[in-house]
C-alpha cells in the first residue's frame, strides 16, 4: 500500500530552519490580491516596507512553504501519485502576531492518517518557533484520492452546521488571469496551477487556483472588513477546500459574526451560482 499509516505516525519530526523577509512579506500580500487601489492607506499596510503588518495566513508560505503539502508527500510511509493529491483543508493557530521578518524552526511529522474510504487524509502538522518561543501552528489536510480502504480510522468530520440567518457582511472579490501564476512564487510550485497539460491529467480541463490563494484572500477581506484591518487579532483561522477556483472568477465572501471573537465564513464562485470553494470557515480573533 502506497501510505503506510503506522509507518507514517510513528516516523521522527523533521526539523528545519525558515527564514523570511519584508520582501517574502509583500510578494505573499500582492499574490493574494492586496495593492488594490494601490494607494490606499488600508492596502499599504500589506505592500509598504514602512507601513507592513503580516496577514497571518502568510505562515502557511513563510520559508517558502516549507514543508508544505508536497514536502508531507515524501515523509516516511507516503509514496503517492501527486496528481492524485489535493489540499483539503488548512487550520492556522497564532501564539504571537508574525514579526515582518524572521528567523526560526519549523518542526513538521504526520499527525493522522485517515482512511475515507476511496480516499487517505494525511494530517500533516507544522509547529514554528523562533528564539522567543513559538509563533504558530498549522495542520495541513492532505487529501490522496484511490488510497483508502484499508479499514483504518474514518477520523472526524470537518463538517459544521451552516451559519443561520442572513450574513452580516458580503463582499466579492476578483482573482486575476495571473494570479495562481504570482502566488506561486511564494512557495507553492505545484504543476497543478500552472500546466494545462498536468491539470489536465489530474482531472481539471485546466489549471486552478491554490486553495492556499483563496484562504489567504478569504482572511484578508475578514481582517479588512470585520476587523478594522488589524491583523494581530487573528487567533486562529480554520477552512475546508470545498471546490476549485478558477483564476479570472470572482470570490463571493459572506460573513456571520458569531458572538465576540467568532467569525463565520462561506465562500463561493460568483460566476458559477455560488459553488462553494471554501466551508466550515472559522476565524477566532480577539
Amino acid at each position: 500500500m502506497p501510505i503506510d499509516a503506522a509507518k507514517a505516525l510513528a516516523a521522527e519530526p523533521r526539523s528545519e530552519p525558515i527564514t523570511w523577509t519584508a520582501k517574502d512579506v509583500q510578494l505573499y500580500h500582492l499574490g493574494i490580491g492586496a495593492g488594490t487601489p494601490a494607494t490606499d492607506p488600508g492596502e499599504l499596510r500589506y505592500t509598504l516596507e514602512s507601513r507592513l503588518h503580516v496577514l497571518p495566513s502568510f505562515a502557511t508560505v513563510a520559508g517558502a512553504g516549507a514543508p508544505g503539502v508536497i514536502g508531507g508527500l515524501s515523509m516516511p510511509g507516503v509514496d503517492v501519485d501527486l496528481a492524485k493529491v489535493l489540499h483539503g483543508g488548512q487550520t492556522l493557530r497564532l501564539h504571537r502576531p508574525i514579526p515582518v521578518t524572521g528567523a526560526a524552526t519549523a518542526t513538521s511529522r504526520i499527525a493522522a492518517v485517515y482512511d475515507k474510504g476511496k480516499a487517505a487524509v494525511l494530517v500533516l502538522r507544522t509547529d514554528v518557533a523562533d528564539e522567543q518561543g513559538a509563533l504558530w501552528t498549522n495542520d495541513a489536510r492532505i487529501f490522496v484520492r484511490g488510497e483508502g480502504g484499508w479499514g483504518g480510522e474514518r477520523g472526524p468530520s470537518a463538517r459544521t452546521r451552516e451559519p443561520a440567518g442572513p450574513p452580516d457582511r458580503v463582499v466579492e472579490r476578483p482573482v486575476r488571469p495571473d494570479q495562481a501564476l504570482l502566488y506561486r512564487l511564494s512557495g507553492d510550485d505545484n504543476p497543478l496551477h500552472a500546466d494545462p497539460e498536468f491539470a489536465e491529467r489530474a482531472g481539471f480541463d485546466r489549471p486552478i487556483l491554490h486553495g492556499l490563494c483563496t484562504y489567504g484572500m478569504t482572511l484578508k477581506a475578514v481582517v479588512d472588513t470585520l476587523l478594522d484591518g488589524d491583523v494581530d487579532r487573528v487567533r486562529s483561522y480554520g477552512a475546508r477546500f470545498a471546490g476549485v477556483v478558477y483564476p479570472g472568477e470572482t470570490l463571493r465572501i459572506r460573513m456571520w459574526r458569531e458572538g465576540a471573537g467568532r467569525v463565520r465564513v462561506a465562500v463561493g464562485a460568483a460566476g458559477r451560482d455560488d459553488a462553494p470553494v471554501l466551508a466550515d470557515t472559522v476565524v477566532e480573533h480577539s
